[in-house]
C-alpha cells in the first residue's frame, strides 16, 4: 500500500486526561503504516495542566491549545493546523488498532468520493478474567456506531475518518451546546456526503467505571439533545413521546443483550440487563426534568 508522506492528520482532542492520552499516542506510534505517511495533533482544550510531558515522549507530535471549550472547536483547530490529505478522528480516551490507520486509508481509496467512514468502538478488555457489570453493559450499548451510520446516517467523531476536501465541503465541527457528530452528520447528508460503516476500522474505549459516570455521560448528551429540539415545531410532545419510549425499552434490550455476540455467559448478560434498566430509567427521569429548563452544557466534567 503506497502512502505518500504526511498523508494523514490524526487529530486528537484533549481535556484532562494525560495517561489516557499517553496510552492513545503509544498505539498511533504503533501503527501499522509508516510513520512519516501521518501526522498527529493534539489539541488541548482547557486541562488544568497542559499534557506537555506526555507530549515530550513522543517526538514529532503537535501539541495545540483552544480555548472554545468543546471536542468539537477542538477539533476544528487541528483540521486547520494539519496538512494531510486525510482525516482521522480519534479520542484522548481510545486506543487504536494498530491497523486503523491502514484501514481508514485502504477504504477511502477503494470506496465511491464523498464517502465518510466510522469505524467500531469496541470497550477494552483487561486482564480480568470477567466483565464487570458496567463494562458487560457497555460491551453492548456504548459507542453503537454501526447502529448510527446504517440507521441515522452519522458516525460518532471518536472514530471517523474523510478526505480533508469533503469535510471543508460540510464545514467545521459545532460548538459544545449541541451533539456535534449528529449535527456535523446532519450536514453532510444534505451537502451529499454518504457514511460507510467500516468493521476493520477498530479502536477501542475502556468501561467508565461507575453507574454514576454512565448517568454523567447521559446527562451531557440528553443536554445536547434537549437543546438541538428547542425551538422545532411541538418540541415538547415529541421529547415526552421519546422518554415514553425510553421507559418501554428495557423489554428490547433484554433481547438484545442476550442475542449480543459481544457477551459469553449469563453472568455477564445479567449484570448488562441490570445496568441498562438502571440507565434507561436515570435518562427518562433526566429527560422529563428538562422540560422545563435549558442548562449549560460542560465536556468532560
Amino acid at each position: 500500500m503506497d502512502i505518500k508522506r504526511l498523508a494523514i492528520s490524526v487529530i486528537v482532542p484533549h481535556l484532562n486526561q494525560p495517561m489516557a492520552l499517553k496510552t492513545c499516542l503509544a498505539s498511533l506510534e504503533a501503527q501499522s503504516i509508516p510513520r512519516d505517511s501521518f501526522e498527529i495533533i493534539v489539541v488541548d482544550n482547557g486541562s488544568v495542566t497542559l499534557p506537555t510531558d506526555v507530549i515530550a515522549q513522543y517526538p514529532g507530535v503537535r501539541l495545540l491549545r483552544e480555548a472554545r471549550p468543546g471536542p468539537g472547536p477542538a477539533r476544528n483547530t487541528g483540521v486547520a493546523a494539519g496538512s494531510g490529505e486525510v482525516l482521522a478522528f480519534i479520542d484522548a480516551d481510545c486506543r487504536a488498532h494498530c491497523d486503523w490507520l491502514s484501514s481508514v486509508w485502504r477504504s477511502l481509496h477503494s470506496l465511491p468520493p464523498g464517502t465518510v467512514l466510522g469505524g467500531d468502538v469496541r470497550i477494552w478488555r483487561d486482564a480480568k478474567p470477567h466483565l464487570d457489570a458496567i463494562a458487560a453493559y457497555e460491551s453492548v450499548f456504548a459507542y453503537r456506531f454501526k447502529l448510527y451510520i446504517e440507521r441515522d446516517g452519522y458516525c460518532g467523531t471518536g472514530n471517523m475518518a474523510m478526505f480533508r476536501r469533503d469535510f471543508h465541503s460540510v464545514g467545521p465541527f459545532a460548538g459544545i451546546d449541541v451533539a456535534e457528530d449528529m449535527e456535523w452528520g446532519q450536514r453532510a447528508q444534505r451537502a451529499g456526503l454518504r457514511f460507510r460503516y467500516i468493521p476493520e476500522m477498530i479502536v477501542f474505549h475502556p468501561a467508565r467505571s461507575s453507574l454514576q459516570e454512565l448517568y454523567v455521560k447521559w446527562d451531557r448528551q440528553l443536554l445536547h439533545y434537549r437543546n438541538m429540539a428547542d425551538g422545532k415545531p411541538a418540541w415538547r410532545l415529541r421529547w415526552i413521546a421519546q422518554a415514553l419510549l425510553v421507559l418501554a425499552s428495557p423489554a428490547p434490550g433484554i433481547i438484545t443483550i442476550l442475542m449480543s455476540d459481544r457477551l459469553y455467559g449469563i453472568g455477564a448478560r445479567t449484570k448488562a440487563i441490570a445496568v441498562m434498566c438502571a440507565v434507561r430509567m436515570h435518562r427518562v427521569m433526566t429527560m422529563l426534568s428538562l422540560l422545563r429548563n435549558r442548562r449549560a452544557v460542560a465536556w468532560n466534567r
